[in-house]
Formats: structure tokens, sequence, C-alpha cells
């Protein structure tokens, strides 16, 4: 049963049609949609992917290698190359050390890759960037997609990235410009963590797609939706910066069902930058989004959140903060549909218990 699973993985993988997508660009590749079509086969939620149930987290390293521009100081000069260098089936925690200088490179973690530990020596100085964008055509002449425009991509559960920037190059867009998203990274693999890193872009940046995620002390800076998708995932002490000349919004959540248990929640974050900036747009019909002790800058809307042109979601999503601080924190001017959370409805997003944290990130 299991090798069937990873040769479907491998199909998912490969596969180059296109359908709709995120945004007004109307194309995806069919990768995401294979994807979603085997979560739903194997009865999991879209909250995270069960590949095994006797699996777990594995922390103690069986292998070290080493990137660097200069061949004779590493055992690779790409990270896609160290990354392809793992067996097919990864079964252990391997630790890739990047050394210092800008990869520039497009890079995929196969979902068959587990256990993979990127580790850079300094975010500010170890870089992966590319500059694709949801329009720009591929090889067989049809535009790649929001879900194809990532300079980084995981696929693969129990990722760990620290020290290392992920950024995408691509212009900061015009205001309402299309098929302009550019991704910095994707992650679409369940119990991934990203520890001291920074994910620079503009027009969707982060794109936290599948699965359960953890952001500590990380740096992500865009323009409009710049965290956006399905994740379940909690943003500790993060640093979030707009970079947009007129209005932006922060996130894009797109929870499109109440059984679903995906949302973002930001607690001990810092919001500042340039624009006028919407901490969340209602991607999702059930959209969730949660910041708890969040310092906010003048730029936030006094109305702090938007439908996404559809009022009937004003009666579905949960958008809300709790204990926020800074000038552009004030409840007072917020839409009538988001929430002062109480601390009884605070508690469930603002401890590891919200990603079940306990169960995979007690070693990290």
């Amino acid at each position: 049963m299991k090798l069937k699973l990873f040769l479907l993985f491998l199909v998912v993988e490969n596969v180059s049609a296109f359908s709709n997508q995120h945004g007004s660009n109307r194309f995806v590749r069919s990768e995401e949609s294979a994807y979603l079509k085997w979560i739903k086969q194997m009865g999991s939620s879209m909250t995270h992917v069960q590949y095994d149930k006797a699996d777990q987290n594995k922390m103690e390293p069986c292998l070290t290698i080493s990137v660097d521009n200069n061949a004779t100081m590493g055992d690779f000069v790409s990270v896609q190359e160290a990354i392809d260098s793992l067996p097919f089936f990864n079964l252990c925690r391997v630790i890739i050390h990047i050394h210092k200088g800008i990869y520039r490179e497009k890079v995929v973690v196969p979902i068959t890759k587990r256990y993979v530990t990127l580790e850079g020596e300094d975010a500010d100085e170890t870089i992966i960037e590319w500059d694709d964008t949801a329009d720009r055509n591929e090889s067989n002449g049809r535009p790649m997609g929001t879900y194809g425009s990532a300079t980084f991509s995981v696929n693969a559960p129990y990722f760990i990235a620290k020290n290392i920037t992920f950024r995408n190059v691509a212009p900061l867009p015009p205001s309402g410009a299309l098929g302009k998203q550019a991704v910095a990274i994707r992650i679409s693999g369940d119990n991934a963590a990203f520890i001291l890193c920074k994910f620079i872009g503009a027009q969707d940046t982060l794109y936290d797609h599948l699965g359960r995620h953890y952001f500590k002390n990380c740096y992500i800076e865009g323009s409009v939706d710049f965290i956006f998708g399905n994740g379940r995932s909690l943003y500790d002490g993060c640093y979030l910066r707009a970079v947009s000349n007129s209005y932006g919004a922060l996130t894009a959540q797109k929870r499109d069902s109440m059984l679903d248990e995906t949302g973002f929640s930001f607690i001990n974050c810092r919001v500042t930058g340039s624009g006028a900036l919407y901490l969340g747009r209602a991607w999702g019909t059930f959209s969730r989004v949660v910041f708890a002790y969040t310092y906010m800058d003048k730029i936030i809307t006094p109305e702090g959140w938007d439908n996404w042109g559809d009022k009937n979601r004003e009666m579905t999503v949960f958008f809300g903060q709790y204990k926020c601080y800074g000038p552009g924190s004030d409840y007072g001017g917020r839409v009538a549909w988001s929430r002062e959370f109480t601390d009884q409805e605070a508690e469930p997003f603002i401890s590891f218990g919200f990603i079940d944290g306990d169960d995979w990130l007690s070693d990290l």
C-alpha cells in the first residue's frame, strides 16, 4: 500500500496541465489539484496529511552534507543538487548546511524526501532566490500560475529551515496588475518549522498552502495577501512588514468549511511598513485569522478586515484580535463582523496546541 502511495506522489509531482487558481490569475498547475484529490481520496482532513499512523518526527541526524557556491568548499554547489542526492524514500533526518551566499535557483523538496533540515549561516547572507511570476510561461507555453511561481517549494513532511532567506525578486507590481503573484516559498508538507528565516517578496510572498506549520522569529515582507493559503499555522514572534504603495493585505486565509481546523494565528508579532494594510481578506468562506499580543503600526486600516467582495462571508469568517497594542490596534473602527476576543475565545489559538505542536515540535 505504501509503495502505491509513493508512486502516486511521484505522478502528482510531474503533472504539467493547468486549472483555476488563487486571485485574479486563471491558471494553476494541476499538481495542486492532484495533491488535493489525493488527500480527499485518502480520507485525510484538509488540516494535515497523515502519512503513517506510526510516523513520528526524527531529529537525530543520520547524515550531514553542505552546499557552497565554491565547489571546493562544499559537497554540492546548489541546494537542489543536495536534495536530489538523498534517497528517493528518505527515512532519517538529514542536515544540509548552506554556506553564506546567494543561490539563484528554483528548489523543490519532493514529498518522498521527509526529514530534511536546511541550516544557513545567517539569514541576511544565506539567500535562495528566483524571480518567477504567475503569468510567466513554462516550456509548454502556458502560464505557471501562483502555485508554480514559488522560488522554494516544500512538499515533504517534517521539513525544517533555520537562518535562511527565501526570496522572490520579481519587481513590486503596480496596483491592480494581473498575473503578478510571485511566491517566495510554498509549504504543502505537514509538520514544517521555520526558525529565524526571512521570506521576501511582494504579492503572495508566503504560500502557506496545506499542513501544520510553525514560524519562530521570522521576517515576512510583501504587499498584497503576502501570507495566504489553507494551512494551520502558528506565527510566533515574527516581524511582518508591508511594502505597498497603496492598499495591501497581510493575510488571505482559505478555510472553506466550518469543519476545517485550518487558520493562521499570530502571537507576539510586529506589523509595520508602508501603505494602508488590511489585517486580512476573506479568501475562504470560513477564513480564520487571529492576532494576539501583537504590535500594530498606524498602517493598519481602521476597518482592519476585508470581505473579498462577498458580504455573505461576513457571517462565516473568524477574524479578530486579542490584547494587541500600538496605533493600528484600536478596535473602535473595526468592521462589525470581526472580534475582540475574550480570554476563553483566544486560548485555543495562542499555544502549540493550535498546531498539535507537542506531538512534533518538542525536540526542535
